[in-house]
């Protein structure tokens, strides 16, 4: 099984970037990778997808335009570059493998999960 540490988050403020990052353990080819995030007191929200062969992205509205996800099967890795962020992008940022086809969106779908990283933006 494939295991997942997300690393990256931190403090920024309004307006600034981070790039999260998912390293696994094992091989994520072939896998479908998403992004989720999780603020205090409301439920957890897809963020972004990349397909197993990474032809299609997909986004939440809330973060096109200024995410972007992208992977490296070579080093079993996946990003997600965050730029004009907003406070109300503060969350723990999840990364999940492996979902079943046509459910990216949801988060019940995918096998595989990190323990997540802390994302702060000040106003």
């Amino acid at each position: 099984q494939v295991q997942l540490v997300e690393s990256g988050g931190g403090l920024v403020q309004a307006g600034g970037s981070l790039r999260l990052s998912c390293a696994a353990s094992g091989r994520i080819g072939g896998y479908g990778m998403g992004w989720f995030r999780q603020a205090p007191g409301k439920e957890r929200e897809f963020v972004a997808h990349i397909m197993w062969n990474g032809v299609n992205r997909y986004y939440a509205d809330s973060v096109k335009g200024r995410f972007t996800i992208s992977r490296d099967d070579a080093k079993n890795t996946v990003y997600l570059q965050m730029n004009s962020l907003k406070p109300e992008d503060t969350a723990v940022y999840y990364c999940a493998a492996d979902p079943r086809r046509g459910s990216y969106f949801n988060g019940h779908a995918y096998d595989y999960w990190g323990q997540g990283t802390q994302v702060t933006v000040s106003s």
